[in-house]
């Protein structure tokens, strides 16, 4: 049988999914999934046992004669250390572990955001892999001076896919150890807030191949492509146009758009990464999504069910409550010492429903301060595709257009990280990159009446707290 199907791999913060793909239609043929532990510091070893799991329960194997190519989408940023041996020296530090913000303060203090921006477009925040590097040689320099080579995620689950290391440029963008308009790495930078240059993974074009899969995983013709970071996978399992944007609610919130030109914001709100097909990702992220429902429902003893039905059945303002949703720092704004604040409080309104609501409009507030940044860029935002875990919750999907003040579409249920990664594995196998299409399940207009007056009491509370 001629080989016929391409597998995905989403490694996400929470888990590892497997989805193996008909290589002309797109349509899923088999599915996997298995959980990553909870933490901002992981050993990379557990993801590599993730996929073997995830890649079992879809039953890869069974179908090996038939597998053309894979490719690896995965979070952002994680800082992955390896010794000679390409053992890891330390756990690697997530995008959402903070510990390297005054790290990050001191890089941009030293050079400027003008200069960080010219270099790599990004100015440096928590989240970035060169701040952790800055952070593990000033706290831990004898492990600092054990690391041979960095990569993030997908480089690691490359190097055990192929047996060798590389990425891409769309990751390599969330480094700010890479420039991806001059598509090129920084060294200079590394040697002066990490102290030495590291072995780096080579940067593959999106259509190159990583190499050929290892025996332990299938059969030898089976093609690697070159992987992605996460967001970049979901605008390619997105097929994603101009004019329309990206809203994923996860564990983090992302916006984002694919551009043909670089955007450059010195602010560092927006970080101008690269996306997977060789043009750009202008995107922006927050630490705070889900899991701030997730909370209440957990503060409130419900489940996530019963939190969405009490949130459906509160006055559409959460009569008059306002959640500031920073329960874990935050990046969007650079907030990483920040905490939540509820303010609003009546005796009147302080009732689970109303608790429900809030922060479910705190999440889309958060989200629509991103969306206005993308739109003072100069991007255009004509439509908003919401994906993630959290658009499952059918309050967050019903308000989500009021709040963004344009129209919402809500694509099929569908891993469309994986996808994404199953359609470059298409084209590293086939030289072509196939079109699937997309099917919207739901539509929403926004409401003019509400939506002003939550989004005017969210402004002015982050403003009055935080000052931005």
């Amino acid at each position: 049988m001629s080989p016929d199907l391409v597998v995905g791999i989403d490694s996400s913060t929470q888990s590892c999914k497997v989805v193996a793909v008909d290589i002309a239609t797109g349509a899923q043929l088999a599915a996997g999934s298995a959980s990553h532990p909870d933490g901002t510091a992981i050993d990379p070893r557990l993801w590599t046992q993730a996929l073997a799991e995830a890649w079992s329960v879809a039953g890869v194997e069974g179908l090996s004669g038939r597998l053309a190519g894979v490719s690896v989408a995965a979070q952002q940023h994680g800082m992955v250390g390896v010794d000679g041996n390409d053992n890891p020296v330390h756990d690697a530090l997530l995008w959402n572990d903070v510990r390297s913000a005054a790290d990050a303060a001191r890089m941009v203090a030293e050079l400027g955001a003008e200069a960080w921006v010219g270099s790599v477009n990004v100015v440096p925040v928590a989240s970035f892999t060169l701040t952790k590097l800055a952070w593990l040689a000033a706290n831990k320099p004898g492990v600092a001076a054990c690391v041979e080579a960095v990569g993030l995620p997908h480089d690691w689950l490359n190097l055990q896919l192929t047996g060798a290391w590389s990425t891409d440029r769309s990751d390599a963008s969330g480094t700010a150890y890479f420039d991806p308009v001059g598509n090129s790495y920084r060294p200079e930078l590394l040697e002066k807030f990490f102290g030495s240059v590291p072995v780096l993974p080579e940067v593959l074009a999106p259509h190159e191949s990583a190499g050929k899969l290892l025996p332990r995983w299938g059969p030898s013709a089976a093609v690697v492509g070159a992987g992605m970071g996460d967001n970049a996978g979901a605008a390619l399992g997105l097929e994603l146009a101009p004019g329309e944007v990206v809203v994923s609610i996860g564990t983090s919130g992302t916006v984002f758009a694919v551009s043909e030109a670089p955007i450059q914001d010195p602010s560092g709100q927006l970080a101008g990464f690269a996306d997977a097909t060789g043009r750009h990702l202008p995107l922006l992220a927050t630490i705070n999504a889900a899991r701030v429902m997730a909370a209440g429902a957990a503060m409130l003893n419900v489940d996530l069910a019963e939190f969405d039905r009490l949130a459906l059945a509160a006055a559409p303002d959460a009569g008059g409550l306002t959640l500031l949703p920073y329960l874990d720092g935050e990046r969007t704004p650079n907030l990483p010492d920040a905490t939540g604040t509820l303010v609003g409080m009546t005796r009147a309104n302080m009732t689970p429903e109303n608790m429900a609501r809030a922060s479910v409009l705190s999440v889309l507030n958060s989200l629509a301060d991103a969306l206005d940044a993308l739109t003072s860029f100069g991007v255009p935002v004509e439509r908003v595709l919401l994906i993630g875990g959290g658009s499952k919750s059918r309050a967050l999907r019903e308000a989500a257009a009021t709040m963004f003040g344009v129209p919402v579409d809500l694509p099929e249920q569908r891993e469309y990280v994986a996808l994404g990664a199953a359609r470059q594995a298409a084209w590293a196998a086939t030289g072509e990159l196939p079109v699937w299409g997309r099917r919207i399940e739901e539509s929403f207009t926004p409401d003019a009446g509400w939506g002003a007056t939550v989004r005017g009491r969210y402004i002015a509370a982050r403003q009055a707290i935080y000052g931005v």
